[in-house]
């Protein structure tokens, strides 16, 4: 293995998200190469540095109360009183089964709703999380050009999806590469953008159903804006204002489309 394979697993590799093969061939690299230890080394340091320093969501102690209360009801609540006949058995059987099924169901619903917020946040959270490695260990772009028709056909051969790419300089934000980086477990296209003094990693993937981001916040510093555009989820962050990278983010979205038809 080069340094031109093993650069971009080295982040799976310290994150331990490599199969065993993979994880042999990139080991094995890294004990003979300086330049790849460096990387490695720098990586492993900033992720001790993430896991002590960025901010952890845990339920409020009066939620995870109200949860298990819940729980327990649907585990234990039994109707009470005798039935005076047959059609009064049957009521109360049934009677008691819907409340059952319910107090299930609004548990269910509740559980459902605390663990979709806590993975739009965990992916806030590892979106800023991975701006940050690959601005400090100097790996923001791996392919740089400012030509979508570079970008796009070195993002797709690497992806099992082909992320649409524009360059919107004339509005200010110019193209300047990209790279391959993780989301969610799973690799994804980034696309770098520069505005002014600032650098923008924008995330592209196939929308998946599960439970997305609020459409702005800010976490450490950074700005993170999602959108929803040509069956694709863009998740862009940058220390860039809310009021440019909304609308930034929105025109790549709604954008993507048409781009797409001219590149065919």
């Amino acid at each position: 293995m080069n340094c031109a394979a093993a650069l971009p697993l080295i982040s799976a590799f310290a994150d331990g998200e490599l199969d065993v093969l993979r994880g042999h061939s990139v080991r094995k690299h890294v004990a003979g190469c300086a330049a790849c230890a460096a990387e490695y080394e720098n990586i492993r340091l900033l992720s001790t540095r993430l896991r002590d320093e960025a901010p952890r969501f845990v339920a409020s102690p009066a939620l995870q109360s109200r949860v298990r209360a819940a729980l327990h009801r649907a585990e234990t609540e039994q109707p009470v009183g005798k039935p005076r006949r047959v059609a009064g058995t049957r009521s109360w059987f049934f009677g008691g089964a819907f409340a059952g099924c319910a107090a299930t169901v609004l548990a269910w619903f509740m559980v459902t709703a605390l663990l979709q917020w806590h993975a739009s946040e965990d992916l806030v959270a590892e979106a800023v999380a991975m701006h940050v490695r690959a601005t400090l260990g100097n790996h923001l772009i791996e392919i740089v050009s400012t030509d979508r028709h570079t970008v796009k056909p070195w993002l797709s051969a690497r992806l099992d999806y082909s992320p649409p790419v524009q360059d919107l300089a004339e509005a200010g934000f110019a193209l300047a590469g990209g790279r391959l980086d993780y989301l969610d477990g799973r690799p994804v296209a980034v696309l770098v953008y520069r505005y002014r003094l600032h650098m923008i990693d924008v995330f592209v993937r196939p929308e998946t159903g599960h439970a997305t981001p609020a459409a702005l916040r800010t976490l450490r510093g950074f700005n993170v804006v999602h959108a929803s555009g040509s069956g694709m989820e863009w998740l862009a962050v940058s220390d860039a204002g809310s009021d440019v990278l909304s609308p930034f983010l929105q025109q790549l979205a709604q954008g993507s489309a048409s781009t797409a038809s001219e590149a065919r």
